[in-house]
């Protein structure tokens, strides 16, 4: 089974956050997904920074989280901030 620290562009500070917010397995991340990862992270009072977001949807595409940030920041912008303007 793969773990969380297996995924690329998940270090250890990443995969500690993300176990703080209770997601501890690749199945909880894939189930949560990028974007409601990063917000429950940020619930729970872990000091992360957009570069979290960016790496946590490069894991789950297997791209590097520079590449997300170059091509998928609007996208993934505006769907965090449609999903904390919800609750």
């Amino acid at each position: 089974m793969m773990r969380l620290q297996d995924l690329a562009g998940l270090g250890p500070k990443s995969v500690d956050m993300l176990a703080c917010a209770g997601i501890t397995t690749v199945e909880h991340l894939r189930a949560a997904g990028s974007v409601q990862a990063f917000i429950a992270v940020k619930r729970v009072g872990q000091p992360a920074s957009l570069n979290l977001l960016w790496a946590l949807e490069g894991a789950l595409t297997g791209r590097h989280w520079k590449d997300v940030a170059k091509v998928d920041r609007a996208r993934l912008l505006i769907a965090l901030d449609q999903a904390e303007s919800i609750g």
